[in-house]
C-alpha cells in the first residue's frame, strides 16, 4: 500500500514515481496525509482565471459549455473548472461530453469534489466512464472513484471489466474501508477468478495489499480461495512473497486457514527451499508473527521442519527470548516444542536456558 500511495502522490504532482522514492517505506497514513495536503495546496490556490471561466459557463446552456470544455479547454483545464462549479452544474456539463473526454478529465479532478459530482451523474454514464478507464488502463483513477459509487453501480461495473482491472483498481482505492463491501458484491466464483488472475498476471503484491486492507469474513474468503489454487500458482505466490519480503502480509492469511487448507500450503515444494524457510523465520523474528507461523510450521514436512528448527536455533539470544515469551504469552508450547526437539544440541541448551522457558517449566 505504500507503493500505491507514492504512485498516487506522483500522479497528483505530475512526477515519475521514482522521483518520490524517498517516500517508500514510510507509514501509509503519512504518505496519504502528504498527498492530501499537496492536493489541497494545488486545488485551493487555483488561478482566478478558473473562477472566471467557471462563472462564464453558468451563462450558457450545458451543451455549449461542454463544447467549450472539449474544444477550448482540454481535459486537464476542463477538470479544474469542473472543480470550481456547483456539483449539479458540473454533472450537467459532463453528461454532454464524450465519455472518452470525461474519462481523461477524471484523472485531473479535485478529489474532494468526486463524491458530490458522481452522486449526480446518470448511473449508466458512470458505468461507461469506468469501462473506458479500464480500457485505458487508468486503474489509479478508477481507484479514486470506486469508493464513492453505489452498490448497484459497482455491480454493473464488475460485470463489464476484467479481473486484473478489478484487482488493480482495488490496489489504488482511495477509500479502503469500501473494499469489504466491494468483495461482498463479488460471489466466490468471481473472487476466485480475480485471485487466479493475480497469479497469471504477476499481481500478487496488489492482491496481498487488498487482503491486508480487509478483515473478518472477506479476508478469510481470500485466504481460502488462494489456498485452493494449483501448485504452480501457489508456488508463484511464495516466490513473490519471499523476493519482496511480504511474509508479514501472507502469514496472517495462512493462519486463518483450516487444517486441510493449511496442509495444502505446507506441502508446497517451494516451502522446502532452505533459503525460503530461513527468510520466513527472519521475517517472523522481525514482525513477531510467531502465533501466525507456528501452526504452519507444525504441518510442514519433516525435512522442512528441520530447516526451520535450525534457523530458529541460530537466532540471537534476544531474538530467541522474544520467541519464547511470545510462545508463553499465546500458550503455543505444543507447537514449538516439536521444533526444539529437532534443533542441534547446542540450540536446545540455549532454548532451555532462556528465562521465558524456565518460567514455563517451573511448577
Amino acid at each position: 500500500m505504500s507503493r500505491a500511495e507514492v504512485e498516487k502522490a506522483a500522479r497528483l504532482l505530475g512526477r515519475p514515481p521514482e522521483t518520490l522514492a524517498f517516500l517508500y517505506g514510510l507509514p501509509d497514513e503519512d504518505v496519504r496525509g502528504f498527498r492530501e495536503q499537496a492536493s489541497a495546496a494545488l486545488f485551493d490556490r487555483a488561478p482566478e482565471m478558473l473562477d472566471r471561466i467557471a462563472a462564464a459557463t453558468k451563462l450558457v446552456p450545458a451543451g455549449v459549455a461542454a463544447a467549450i470544455s472539449q474544444k477550448a479547454l482540454g481535459p486537464r483545464l476542463a477538470a479544474a473548472v469542473a472543480g470550481r462549479l456547483e456539483a449539479g452544474r458540473a454533472a450537467g456539463i459532463i453528461a454532454k461530453l464524450p465519455v472518452s473526454f470525461t474519462a481523461e478529465s477524471c484523472a485531473h479532478l479535485d478529489p474532494r469534489r468526486i463524491a458530490a459530482i458522481v452522486d449526480r451523474l446518470d448511473e449508466g454514464l458512470v458505468v461507461r466512464i469506468a469501462v473506458v478507464l479500464a480500457e485505458n488502463r487508468d486503474h489509479l483513477t478508477m481507484g479514486r472513484f470506486v469508493g464513492h459509487l453505489r452498490d448497484r453501480v459497482l455491480s454493473r461495473i464488475l460485470e463489464q471489466v476484467g479481473d486484473t482491472d478489478v484487482l488493480r483498481a482495488g490496489f489504488y482505492v482511495d477509500l479502503p474501508e469500501r473494499l469489504p463491501r466491494i468483495l461482498e458484491l463479488m460471489g466466490d466464483e468471481r473472487l476466485a477468478s480475480v485471485v487466479r488472475a493475480a497469479a497469471a498476471a504477476g499481481l500478487w503484491e496488489e492482491a496481498l495489499a487488498v487482503a491486508a486492507a480487509v478483515g473478518g469474513e472477506q479476508r478469510l474468503r481470500i485466504a481460502r480461495l488462494t489456498a485452493r489454487l494449483d501448485g504452480a500458482e501457489l508456488a508463484s505466490l511464495v516466490r513473490v512473497t519471499h523476493a519482496e519480503g511480504l511474509w508479514e502480509t501472507l502469514l496472517p492469511l495462512v493462519a486463518l486457514l483450516g487444517e486441510e487448507d493449511r496442509l495444502t500450503v505446507a506441502r508446497l515444494e517451494s516451502l522446502r527451499d532452505p533459503d525460503v524457510l530461513a527468510g520466513v523465520v527472519r521475517a517472523v523474528v522481525v514482525t513477531g508473527l510467531w502465533g501466525e507461523f507456528l501452526p504452519l510450521a507444525g504441518v510442514l514436512p519433516a525435512e522442512a521442519r528441520k530447516v526451520v528448527a535450525d534457523a530458529a536455533a541460530g537466532l540471537g539470544d534476544t531474538e530467541l527470548d522474544a520467541l519464547a515469551r511470545e510462545v508463553a504469552e499465546q500458550d503455543l508450547w505444543e507447537l514449538v516444542l516439536p521444533l526444539v526437539e529437532l534443533m542441534p544440541e547446542e540450540g536446545k541448551q540455549r532454548i532451555f536456558g532462556l528465562p521465558a522457558f524456565k518460567d514455563q517449566s517451573e511448577p
